[in-house]
């Protein structure tokens, strides 16, 4: 084997190694999206759901384990409160119970049923799906039967949880139907004015436009806020696409590279034909670059569905959130807790742009290497 195939074998194999390291959080998002919420933060981590089924009441029910036990113990009736304590934890028909206020006292314990367990035999509670977390039983572990199943029933509920879900949806696609025919339209216009016109101090300004890449968004964000409320427009859904009728200089950039790849000799023929500048534009120039369109398009589209920043510092009205925002609000509304649902959610919106890419990674990745952005 010579230098060349052990180099491209290591080239292949870190490839590899870094595909399986930045595709792992969508899998285990995914992941913890099918499981039930007692899966979600179990050490080690479980990366397939299952189900649990276990002998109750005579038959074999789907269960939610709890507690594991691992000595010897028994289940107590302490104060008309059932649970579960060690042997070595009742004195003389007593156990310990803790107050409110922190202090603890000695209650008379009732032994209903004994616990035979130890590491080498654990037991655990369950409690079947259909009851109440109080209606819990004990078993030994190895009466437990474990089936890989996917809760697909956790998307449902995830989107019956999220208030006004569909609200959100529509909200967001709103948005990047917006935003992406104004950042298209504008860009390109720009572009084509930067590429395709000549006219005195052209270099200059596209420099200038460049710059204006180097502002922070911190720094404008101030400023712009206070122009949209002097507008009035504070509370609504414009200031997150009025702006993208203003050319980006990103998206001029990547454009103006594209359409310097396209012959003069077009645009003189057309002219010596009799079409105007914006005919030039629109018939022969944009229909030649779609592939560096679909880009600008995409990365539009990508942008605006995952945005949070903007929708909440203009929005104040729960129906017009965007999914980003729902998502957080969802959060928020629950403690995080429901983290099934909240990966459940996440997925939902992730997936949309996950499609996208793979159905256009082919026009995308040829927008890019027919640009500026080439090596």
């Amino acid at each position: 084997m010579n230098m060349l195939t052990v180099r491209k074998v290591i080239i292949y194999l870190l490839l590899i190694g870094g595909s399986v390291l930045f595709l792992t959080p969508l899998v285990w998002m995914i992941s913890t999206s099918l499981k039930p919420l007692d899966q979600t933060t179990t050490l080690p981590p479980t990366w397939i759901p299952y189900r649990l089924y276990a002998p109750v009441a005579g038959r074999l029910e789907e269960v939610r384990r709890g507690d594991s036990i691992e000595m010897p113990s028994c289940v107590v009736d302490a104060g008309g409160i059932r649970r579960v304590v060690a042997l070595d934890a009742i004195i003389d028909g007593k156990t310990s119970d803790r107050r409110p206020d922190g202090t603890e006292t000695m209650v008379p314990a009732r032994i209903i049923e004994t616990i035979p367990a130890s590491r080498e035999v654990p037991w655990t509670t369950v409690t079947s799906l259909d009851a109440p977390r109080e209606a819990w039983t004990v078993m030994p572990v190895s009466n437990l039967v474990k089936k890989a199943a996917p809760r697909w029933e956790n998307y449902v509920m995830a989107i019956k949880t999220m208030n006004h879900f569909p609200r959100y949806l529509f909200n967001t696609l709103f948005l990047c139907v917006l935003t992406v025919a104004g950042t298209v339209l504008s860009s390109a216009l720009a572009a084509y004015g930067f590429a395709r016109v000549r006219w005195r101090g052209r270099n200059k300004v596209f420099m200038l436009a460049l710059a204006t890449m180097m502002i922070p968004g911190q720094v404008t964000m101030v400023p712009v806020y206070s122009l949209f409320h002097w507008l009035g427009m504070i509370g609504t859904m414009q200031p997150l696409w009025v702006g993208s009728f203003c050319a980006g200089a990103f998206n001029v950039f990547l454009l103006r590279q594209f359409f310097m790849t396209i012959p003069l000799d077009l645009s003189e023929a057309a002219r010596i034909d009799g079409c105007s500048e914006f005919r030039i534009f629109w018939q022969i120039i944009m229909p030649l670059c779609r592939p560096a369109l679909t880009v600008v398009g995409l990365f539009t589209f990508m942008g605006t569905w995952n945005d949070f920043m903007g929708p909440l510092m203009y929005l104040t009205d729960e129906k017009d959130f965007t999914l980003a925002l729902g998502l957080q609000f969802f959060q928020s509304q629950h403690g995080g807790s429901e983290w099934h649902y909240l990966m459940a959610a996440s997925t939902l919106i992730a997936m949309p742009l996950i499609i996208l890419f793979f159905f256009t990674q082919k026009t995308f990745i040829e927008g890019i290497s027919m640009t500026g952005l080439k090596g």
